[in-house]
């Protein structure tokens, strides 16, 4: 037997009241949002039903998204030297990886294309080390926050002789601790094989946050 059909109900004009009809029997209708069940979600406004993937809604932050197979050490360092050519005061440089994946032998490239003054090695037993531009550009931070609880405030208490909006900031192990340094940030994400293996094949991710980062793509070709 056929289901009942239930009237749409209408207002003092005599005119439906959109979405008060029998549901599931059409499409939305357009310019008033209302879904079809069991179709998705409704975009206010367009009567457009957006199918339900179960797919999370991507960070509308990231502004871009490179990827890189990088072979050797050499080959990290080289790719440091390409980065500083993008880099500017002001720009925080956020390096994650496993212990040997390669984040100062990035900095190390990184300091060598900004052309600042000393060797760039870990910094983990001094937290943070300044080096100044040889070159009248900007100055390198770089710093180990592994032990660091994370803000700014714990940054400016290391007592650096440099204001950080005129340097290149790079920080390891930076993740949910150095955020709020800049709303824009370049993350880059060091993967290698783990255990006993002597492969130096590393899969760089680099994440730009924010509009700085939209044409980092092009910028590195």
């Amino acid at each position: 037997m056929e289901a009942p059909h239930s009237s749409p109900a209408v207002d003092s004009t005599g005119t439906p009241v959109p979405g008060t009809g029998t549901p599931g029997t059409g499409p939305s209708v357009p310019g008033t949002g209302t879904s079809v069940p069991g179709t998705g979600t409704s975009v206010p406004g367009t009567g457009t039903s957006v199918p339900d993937t179960g797919t999370s809604v991507p960070d509308t932050g990231t502004a871009v998204t490179v990827t890189l197979t990088v072979e050797s050490p050499e080959q990290m360092q080289d790719l440091g030297r390409r980065l500083a050519r993008v880099l500017a005061p002001g720009d925080l440089v956020m390096l994650t990886g496993e212990l040997g994946a390669g984040k100062t032998t990035l900095t190390r490239g990184l300091g060598e294309g900004l052309g600042v003054r000393g060797a760039v090695t870990s910094p983990t037993f001094v937290i943070a080390r300044v080096h100044p531009s040889l070159v009248q550009g900007p100055a390198l931070v770089h710093v180990d926050a592994y032990r660091l609880g994370g803000g700014l405030d714990e940054m400016e208490d290391l007592d650096l002789d440099v204001s950080l909006p005129e340097s290149v900031v790079v920080v390891e192990w930076g993740d949910g601790k150095v955020e709020e340094l800049s709303e824009d940030r370049l993350r880059v994400l060091i993967d290698r094989a783990t255990g006993d293996t002597d492969d130096e094949r590393r899969e760089v991710t680099l994440m730009g946050i924010g509009p700085r980062w939209a044409g980092l793509r092009d910028e590195l070709a």
